[in-house]
């Protein structure tokens, strides 16, 4: 344990995890007279399910990637509701909106005023982040990420003014999630971990719950896609997930994440979906610099089936394959003539790519999306 650096966890001051627990945020919030739950259509419908009391006003137009529009949208909402409660009722998208919206819907401050690190003034109405999906993981962090159509690009905010009063983990709300959408948001919550693991600012305490949430996924994913109501998988997804968050506060993630969000800013692709195409070819990149860390995550995965003659990118590229994840960036509509803007994109996002264990050029990244294409 090195003495020579601090680092700060932030957690959510209170989190109920099982089946049934969504129904605990009414007894949680019973002095709330006034309360505003940002959902999709779809999380829309688990709003009685959280026994609310008071009056409750909904915001059910969040898309899978937002953008200012529809953080805007939402913040006017909110202000017409003046809420003493935020809710988040959804998955990443839903979750990264509600902390903003309860941070900013009574203040003066705009999405450009806090962007980047404590530009946060201060939050004072209570903010509830109930999960339905196990990918993200931002029910327990304090980053929050909205996409600027303009630039083609995420404003990231992080401050510890988002962390949640209350954060639910509760598997029963994410028995409908679809086979496909469940194997990549589960590889999500698995490279969060991993790259917090193999960070340049890798951390024992970090290490400890990044172990954590990739033993879980190697044990739990592949059942949760497999049948959908399995209750011990779908909890340990959702651990896996909080565990990952936990991991992006003080040490957060590294190229494969940046390699990614130029697939959801530019091509659309759902964050999950992103990071799971590249997930292979980073794990892979890193290896030679990372060759201990990579094997744990190797056996927490039951890559056994890598032998000499295969490779690592061929192993980690069949477990998400196997899981039903199109890993053809071809197959979801993308272009050669498209890979370079996404490498200088990608290669621009330094606050990410410095976190690497290995330096990666533009052409480094460039090659990488020419595997994947």
């Amino acid at each position: 344990m090195s003495k020579s650096r601090i680092i700060t966890l932030h957690q959510p001051k209170r989190l109920e995890i099982g089946a049934g627990a969504s129904a605990r945020v009414g007894a949680w919030a019973e002095d709330a007279a006034r309360v505003f739950v940002l959902a999709t259509p779809h999380t829309s419908g688990f709003v009685d399910r959280l026994g609310l009391r008071g009056r409750v006003a909904v915001f059910d137009a969040i898309p899978g990637e937002p953008d200012i529009p529809t953080f805007e949208a939402a913040l006017a909402a909110a202000r017409e509701a003046r809420p003493d409660l935020v809710v988040g009722l959804g998955g990443g998208s839903v979750l990264d909106v509600a902390k903003l919206v309860a941070a900013l819907w009574d203040g003066d401050q705009g999405l450009r005023d806090v962007a980047g690190p404590n530009r946060v003034a201060g939050r004072r109405t209570r903010l509830a982040q109930v999960a339905t999906t196990a990918g993200t993981g931002s029910e327990a962090g304090i980053r929050a990420l909205v996409t600027d159509p303009g630039q083609g690009a995420k404003i990231a905010v992080e401050s510890p003014h988002l962390i949640a009063d209350l954060a639910v983990l509760d598997p029963e709300l994410t028995y409908s999630v679809p086979p496909a959408v469940t194997a990549a948001t589960g590889i999500d919550a698995m490279a969060h971990c991993v790259e917090a693991f193999t960070n340049v600012n890798a951390h024992p305490v970090i290490d400890g719950f990044a172990r954590m949430g990739i033993d879980l996924v190697g044990r739990f994913l592949a059942r949760a896609v497999a049948d959908g109501s399995d209750t011990q998988a779908r909890e340990g997804m959702m651990l896996a997930s909080f565990y990952g968050g936990i991991c992006l506060g003080p040490v957060n993630t590294a190229a494969g994440h940046a390699l990614a969000y130029p697939l959801g800013t530019l091509l659309h692709l759902p964050h999950g979906l992103a990071n799971a195409i590249i997930f292979p070819h980073v794990l892979a990149y890193n290896e030679p610099v990372a060759p201990a860390k990579t094997a744990e995550i190797v056996r927490a995965l039951g890559l056994v089936e890598r032998t000499a003659d295969e490779d690592l990118l061929r192993a980690a590229h069949g477990f998400c394959a196997r899981l039903g994840v199109e890993m053809s960036l071809k197959a979801h509509g993308a272009t050669e003539g498209q890979l370079p803007r996404f490498a200088r994109d990608a290669h621009g996002i330094r606050r990410l790519m410095d976190n690497n264990p290995r330096d990666m050029s533009e052409g480094d990244v460039l090659s990488i999306y020419q595997a994947a294409f």
